[in-house]
């Protein structure tokens, strides 16, 4: 084992320009940092910079690193799809050869709203494909009035659930979540997350979605490399969404984040503590906050303050200690619509004890991630993909 410690970040949706695959999905020239760097007059990154995010993807306002603190490379993901749960379980060695069922053109079948009705005694309303924020102020009035829940997808696979957190309740709410994943395990219905979406406010001018989310996800079809390491013995520590887009399986701590800078501190704390295995974070706020709501000066803020703590981390890694950042799909907030971009995604690399650096050839899938970790801890599972501990000096 050469690293007691590997800390694996996502930065939900930092894309880095279209996949080659992308005219499958619409997505040919999408390019979610690429176009955040051609969008705002300034993006201070320098800790980003100096582990070669600019070497990887050239940018107006950030200057290649001549001396990269690391590692850099490109992956392009083999599963079908670019949410957040294909991407997350193809880092672990899961891909997903067959695409989720998506209701974006039609809605929800009558048959499974009239379930869920019947089961939670509320009225859902909306049944539509549309931005968080755009139903809000479409339905949180109603949803308000009649103390109904609004259910709404995108064009991902998912089943989401806004109802008032104060008037409907919080609890009552992921019922409401619990039973739908419930339902949608049947196989015509069988969506990858369900997930509960409290709002407060009293009108759809101060509406707000809360940071008490609830991803309901299904469970991986197989083992994972987070099933390995627990199974032997090794700390798995998720920090954000992770224990939800995993349904826990291989999950030994679990640490919820109200914000991305909160997650980044929650990161920073734990690697004050001893822990010998994997720390993996998922930082949802540039996809949710930004990206959905094609926002690209926000999403350059957040960037901005994600660099701010990398600096403070810096200072606590141990020279046993594992960086790996990387993305799990796109996001452009430039882009049409509101959904997921399909692209290329960065994987920095850096470790104290590396004398060299630069660029690693690109990899065609995300398995090269949790490869890579179980070769670090010498599990025996079998793992498709290439494990790029070798190149690290």
């Amino acid at each position: 084992m050469r690293y007691q410690r590997i800390i694996t970040i996502v930065i939900d949706s930092l894309g880095v320009g279209s996949a080659p695959d992308a005219i499958a999905y619409h997505d040919e020239g999408s390019d979610t940092l690429g176009h955040i760097d051609a969008v705002v007059s300034s993006l201070h990154i320098p800790n980003l910079t100096r582990l070669g995010l600019a070497n990887l993807h050239p940018l107006t306002h950030c200057k290649a690193s001549r001396e990269p603190l690391g590692y850099y490379t490109k992956l392009l993901e083999t599963s079908k799809g670019k949410d957040t749960i294909s991407g997350h379980w193809e880092m672990m060695g899961l891909p997903v050869t067959e695409p989720f069922l998506t209701f974006t053109d039609s809605g929800f079948p009558n048959e499974l709203l009239k379930a869920l009705t019947e089961r939670c005694g509320c009225a859902f309303i909306g049944n539509k494909a549309s931005s968080g924020t755009a139903v809000l102020k479409e339905l949180g009035e109603r949803a308000l009035s009649e103390n109904s829940v609004i259910i709404y997808t995108s064009a991902d696979s998912v089943l989401q659930l806004a109802a008032h957190e104060e008037s409907f309740g919080l609890t009552r709410l992921y019922r409401c979540c619990e039973i739908a994943r419930e339902l949608t395990l049947k196989e015509e219905w069988r969506v990858g997350r369900v997930i509960a979406r409290p709002f407060i406010g009293n009108n759809q001018d101060d509406f707000m979605r809360t940071a008490n989310r609830h991803d309901y996800a299904l469970k991986p079809y197989g083992r994972t490399v987070l099933n390995e390491l627990k199974d032997n013995g090794f700390d798995v520590i998720g920090i954000g969404k992770i224990a939800d887009i995993f349904a826990n399986e291989g999950i030994t701590e679990s640490y919820r984040s109200q914000s991305s800078v909160i997650g980044m501190k929650q990161t920073i704390d734990m690697l004050k503590q001893d822990f010998n295995g994997l720390c993996f974070v998922n930082l949802v706020d540039f996809d949710a906050l930004w990206g959905h709501r094609r926002d690209p000066i926000g999403y350059a803020q957040e960037l901005e303050r994600f660099d701010s703590s990398l600096g403070e981390l810096f200072n606590e890694l141990r020279a046993d200690d594992l960086l790996m950042i990387t993305a799990d799909h796109g996001n452009d907030p430039t882009f049409l619509g509101s959904d997921h971009t399909r692209e290329a995604v960065p994987l920095l690399i850096y470790g104290k004890d590396m004398l060299g650096h630069g660029l690693l050839p690109v990899q065609d899938s995300f398995v090269c991630v949790g490869h890579t970790i179980a070769d670090n801890f010498q599990l025996s599972g079998a793992h498709s993909g290439q494990s790029l501990l070798r190149f690290l000096r």
